[in-house]
């Protein structure tokens, strides 16, 4: 049987090879359990996940409205900027 359009589906499979690499997922805690993988991992929790928890919970800006990624995009380009002036009026005053 023949899809309309050339359309054909491929399958893989993996071989064992590939199966006895370690994944992302390992990779990551091996590397945040390092002392300069706890030492980066503290600096994240200082400086960028206040920003998320400030965008999301004191602001109230947590689903973005508009689909499609350059719409999204630019959604959530204009939350940062609120919580950019916002900074920008603390220091001033």
């Amino acid at each position: 049987m023949q899809i309309s359009g050339g359309c054909q589906r491929f399958e893989r499979f993996k071989s064992d090879e590939s199966r006895k690499k370690i994944s992302y997922i390992d990779k990551m805690k091996v590397k945040i359990d390092s002392p300069i993988g706890r030492r980066q991992y503290s600096k994240r929790l200082g400086c960028i996940e206040p920003v998320f928890g400030n965008i999301t919970v004191n602001k109230g800006m947590n689903k973005l409205i508009l689909r499609g990624q350059v719409k999204v995009n630019a959604q959530w380009q204009l939350y940062c900027l609120v919580h950019n002036i916002e900074k920008l009026r603390e220091r001033v005053s």
